[in-house]
């Protein structure tokens, strides 16, 4: 089967000919037609990742025909474990150290296949099971977000924020967005969002409180130097802010203790999601008819020119492969 193999560190993926995979007692082979880039695939390219072997095949993202011809999805998170709280010490996700999607077959275990949402193509299926499985524990299990409440959703325009922000529309939420594109700011107002700030401009978090009054709920990927904004301006009683990623590479400072106690407020990490929450966010994403974005669709043997696209922040939704 043809492959894109990452063979060393900061090196261009190369197109490969490589065995087709076998799969073994409790695995399904999956024919692969669609594979969706996310950013851990840049963070392993580069070697800032933890466990990475080389040759390895990435790709978290797929959808394709199952050996049973059934259109599926493939749940990334595998082995999860028996805590719904938490992942086990055996748990991974596709595509390091198991080889992944962006390959024309790939095995997983049977109990990562889920049959395609109806009204999703291939490319469409590919695009969402990280990245909404993502957004949706931050989103309600962890930010226990609910109709009426408000939501922020910040640096809107990558896969996860972008299916955080409409999944928070679907449930009835008033959401509100950053980026640092005023351009990635109306689209998102066009999908739903109530409104958003530069987050380049200054006095940003002032400005946003005053026009929104607040947030019930913060959703974050970029912690650094400005989550104690993020903090201040979740002024009402009981708020949560949940970061499911740290891509300013900063570590937290200047938050207030005493703002944080005396607001009731809870600061939430969170990653992936257990097998229930992608069933669940499988079943939220085929009631309300959700549809992930897609930026821009590659051919396989041009992915580096995807990752370079996502490496560059360009894009407004998920960049998807066509295999």
């Amino acid at each position: 089967m043809k492959a894109m193999v990452l063979l060393a560190k900061d090196q261009p993926l190369v197109f490969e000919e490589v065995d087709r995979p076998i799969p073994e007692a409790g695995e399904v082979l999956i024919n692969v037609k669609a594979a969706a880039l996310n950013h851990r695939d840049v963070w392993i390219l580069k070697g800032l990742y933890a466990g990475i072997k080389y040759p390895i095949i990435l790709g978290s993202d797929g959808s394709g025909i199952s050996e049973d011809g059934r259109r599926v999805v493939i749940n990334p998170s595998i082995n999860w474990g028996v805590d719904p709280r938490v992942q086990g010490k055996s748990y991974h996700i596709l595509g390091l150290p198991a080889d992944g999607t962006f390959a024309e077959f790939v095995k997983v275990p049977s109990e990562s296949v889920f049959d395609m949402p109806a009204h999703l193509n291939f490319t469409e299926g590919a695009a969402f099971p990280l990245a909404g499985l993502t957004a949706y524990r931050a989103l309600f299990s962890k930010g226990e977000a609910t109709a009426g409440q408000r939501v922020l959703v910040t640096g809107v325009g990558g896969g996860v924020a972008l299916m955080a922000m409409q999944f928070a529309v679907a449930a009835g939420c008033e959401v509100w967005v950053t980026s640092g594109s005023e351009e990635k700011i109306e689209r998102a107002k066009a999908m739903g969002a109530r409104g958003g700030i530069n987050y380049r401009s200054s006095d940003w978090a002032k400005k946003l409180l005053e026009l929104s009054g607040g947030f019930d709920v913060i959703i974050d990927s970029a912690v650094g130097d400005g989550f104690a904004d993020l903090v201040n301006i979740l002024t009402l009683p009981a708020g949560r802010v949940v970061f499911y990623g740290a891509t300013t590479l900063g570590n937290i400072q200047g938050v207030k203790p005493a703002v944080v106690f005396w607001k009731q407020i809870s600061i939430i990490g969170s990653t992936m999601g257990n097998p229930k929450e992608f069933a669940d966010m499988l079943t939220f994403v085929e009631k309300h008819g959700i549809k992930p974005v897609v930026d821009e669709v590659f051919a396989l043997k041009d992915v580096n020119a995807a990752m370079r696209k996502m490496d560059e922040g360009k894009q407004f939704g998920k960049l998807v492969l066509s295999i």
